[in-house]
């Protein structure tokens, strides 16, 4: 649905006041980057979310990136692919040049990643992702194996930047079980922030307020921004 700019200005000022409260409870010196998520929206509202202030977005495949990177190739946008990637997509986010990997889930993939960024000599920034909740159905690093895994991409894989962590808050309606899977991540990145990495990405539209006062400096927002 196409939402008009009124709309979705309403929705944006509302995600930006959540961000700004949680942030200030922090530090006021704790900045959080926005990243609009666009699954399920139309290309029109994330042009329309542009013309509001709104430059960084995150695509689930690799696909619906390119179709939209590509629609809105005018826009100076930074993009970001948040889903999970399969190996044989590796070489089609390559020539996309993302912004940020946010979800490199395993030692595998970094390896095959590596091996096809040098064969292009090309150079990917990415975030490992972790599966805090250890759950099933999510893919991503354990947490108590993470930090070990995170020093070994950086010796083994050259040509990936690793800039810091990344979890799906765990799929609970216990705030403790969500909290607790946001501290354990956290907990990795105050370890990697030492020798340089930037970005915490922790949150979503139901849980990014949480994540924040967790330490969280990256938040990945949808149904919110494009609610109707």
């Amino acid at each position: 649905m196409i939402l008009d700019k009124e709309h979705l200005r309403r929705n944006l000022d509302e995600v930006i006041w959540r961000i700004e409260e949680a942030r200030i409870s922090v530090s006021e010196h704790h900045i959080v980057q926005l990243v609009g998520v666009g699954k399920y929206t139309e290309i029109e509202n994330i042009a329309t979310l542009y013309e509001l202030g709104q430059r960084a977005f995150g695509e689930n495949q690799v696909q619906q990136l390119a179709q939209r990177m590509d629609a809105l190739d005018e826009l100076p946008l930074q993009w970001h692919m948040i889903g999970s990637l399969q190996k044989n997509k590796i070489n089609k986010l390559i020539d996309l040049r993302p912004f940020l990997l946010q979800s490199l889930d395993s030692i595998e993939l970094a390896e095959e990643l590596n091996k096809k960024l040098e064969a292009k000599a090309q150079k990917m920034n990415a975030l490992l992702q972790i599966n805090a909740a250890d759950e099933a159905t999510k893919s991503g690093v354990p947490t108590e194996q993470a930090y070990d895994i995170y020093q070994q991409i950086k010796e083994s894989c050259p040509n990936i930047n690793l800039k810091g962590v990344m979890t799906i808050g765990a799929h609970s309606e216990d705030t403790k079980v969500i909290q607790k899977s946001f501290e354990d991540t956290y907990a990795v990145f105050d370890k990697v922030q030492k020798e340089g990495a930037t970005i915490c990405s922790m949150g979503m539209s139901g849980d990014f307020e949480l994540a924040i006062k967790c330490g969280s400096n990256l938040v990945r927002v949808g149904s919110a921004l494009f609610k109707s």
